[in-house]
């Protein structure tokens, strides 16, 4: 596929696309224009308008990894773990956990994210704690921290897309069975055929959306739970044992090695932690580059809500 395909693709005389439909295009286009002998661009982060194309997260039935388990009795025994299992794990507790929410279109959804930084070369690491308030229906101002740094985010103008939607409403139409959720994301923009199996040359594609799905800390009832099971079914992950967290405890790793080269998803630099036990989800470990420098890069949310006014805390 080259930009000249994706070109004749559109129809001017089709409605507008919608924001899943956008950021497919732009995944696209981005494997499209991919080279060999360039380096992968290093992308900022941006506030309510970025798309998570590079959080890396997924499962294949086949990988398994042997962990260590303390019986209790002071030896030791040896378990299989899949992929399939961790994540499937991580979605029965979310849904054991997660307590519903029906935000107002005039509320604000508050996440509390703690994003730990160590250099690479060694030194002193750097602890960033961002809080946020964002529009429900993205008709308000939002406030948004970005390690460290705080700003105010106009209202959504035409024209301007996020994936996760930021609109709760765009986010309570995403199915929740988790097999047509894949199929939804993987044809947004069309109407999805439920019928067709997915070829491997889309999975990369649905891996990046369900991933991104995965870092919006609050979600519908249902969601985040559909959305772990979905990537339960996705190939291309390694399982990783004898993690921590940043708080020590023990952790299984989950991290996507497919996708095309050179794109940022393709290393498997990015790692989902996840309670060796309980399969909890605990957080995002990643190796950045920042100022020329290299950091191993810990992060987690700590606290969500939802809220009547921006700076006030459930």
């Amino acid at each position: 596929m080259n930009e000249i395909e994706l070109l004749r693709e559109w129809d001017a005389d089709a409605p507008p696309l919608t924001d899943t439909a956008r950021a497919r295009a732009r995944f696209r286009l981005h494997q499209a224009m991919q080279a060999p002998a360039a380096a992968p661009a290093a992308v900022g982060r941006r506030p309510l308008l970025r798309i998570s194309v590079a959080c890396a997260a997924a499962a294949a039935v086949t990988a398994t990894v042997v962990v260590a388990q303390n019986t209790g009795e002071g030896a030791h025994r040896t378990q299989t773990v899949s992929a399939t299992t961790v994540l499937r794990g991580a979605a029965a507790e979310a849904l054991r956990l997660e307590k519903p929410l029906a935000p107002r279109g005039d509320q604000f959804i508050y996440t509390k994210e703690v994003i730990e930084r160590t250099p690479v070369s060694g030194g002193p690491g750097k602890t960033y704690v961002d809080e946020s308030w964002s529009s429900v229906d993205g008709s308000r101002k939002s406030y948004v921290s970005e390690l460290g740094h705080t700003q105010w985010v106009p209202p959504a103008q035409k024209g301007q897309y996020s994936w996760p939607p930021t609109e709760w409403s765009k986010l309570e139409r995403l199915p929740l069975d988790p097999g047509r959720l894949t199929v939804t994301l993987r044809e947004t923009g069309t109407k999805p055929d439920f019928g067709r199996p997915t070829r491997a040359d889309e999975w990369p594609m649905v891996q990046v959306f369900l991933s991104g799905l995965l870092r919006a800390p609050v979600l519908p009832k249902g969601l985040r739970s559909a959305a772990f099971e979905a990537l339960a079914a996705v190939p291309g992950v390694e399982v990783l044992p004898g993690r921590t967290d940043v708080d020590g405890r023990a952790a299984v790793g989950v991290r996507y090695v497919g996708g095309p080269a050179g794109s940022p998803w393709a290393s498997g630099g990015r790692v989902l932690l996840f309670d060796a036990k309980s399969y909890q989800y605990l957080g995002l470990r990643e190796r950045v580059t920042a100022g020329g420098k290299s950091y191993d890069q810990y992060q987690h949310v700590t606290a969500q809500g939802v809220v009547d006014r921006v700076l006030q805390r459930p």
